[in-house]
């Protein structure tokens, strides 16, 4: 069962999802997020970014009561399970990763994670004390293993000292 702090993360998530604020999210709602992300990045990104979008689709509504919706508490099913499956979170990771490292260079740029957030958020959005949490080696770059660990403590995890934690935002409990 998810902890306090679990579901504020996820809450966080799901609430910069849910583009239309009825409360569930829906096939519509994670194609809306893709363009979103799609319309500060390079042209041509809109498909790859859709397909990873659909696949998080397809996970969440075949655990959901509803295969239409889902609802905070089917995502919070389906993060009861991530600690049982690493590499499916692992595989999600590198995914993200590749979406998020824009140039391809093997590396997030603090412009690159700014570009991410805000096409989750919807909003400009001040990520600086984010990403230097997440930079684990003060390098000035995320790397892959470094983006790998935080997802995994993110998704999986359950705690707040995590840097992961801090992926998408500073959760209400902590």
């Amino acid at each position: 069962m998810a902890s306090t702090f679990q579901r504020d993360k996820v809450n966080l998530v799901f609430t910069a999802m849910d583009a239309d604020g009825d409360g569930v999210l829906r096939e519509d709602d994670f194609v809306a997020l893709a363009r979103r992300w799609a319309s500060v990045r390079v042209a041509g990104d809109e498909d790859r970014l859709i397909a990873i979008m659909h696949g998080w689709w397809s996970t969440l509504a075949a655990r959901s009561r509803d295969p239409r919706s889902v609802a905070v508490d089917d995502v919070l099913t389906v993060v009861d399970l991530l600690g049982q499956m690493p590499d499916a979170v692992t595989a999600t990771a590198d995914a993200m990763f590749e979406a998020v490292d824009e140039d391809g260079d093997g590396r997030i740029s603090p412009v690159e994670y700014r570009l991410m957030i805000e096409a989750w958020n919807g909003r400009p959005t001040d990520t600086a004390d984010a990403f230097a949490r997440l930079d684990l080696d003060g390098d000035g770059i995320i790397s892959r293993s470094e983006f790998a660990r935080h997802w995994s403590e993110f998704w999986a995890g359950d705690d707040p000292a995590a840097p992961g934690a801090y992926v998408f935002g500073t959760p209400r409990a902590a």
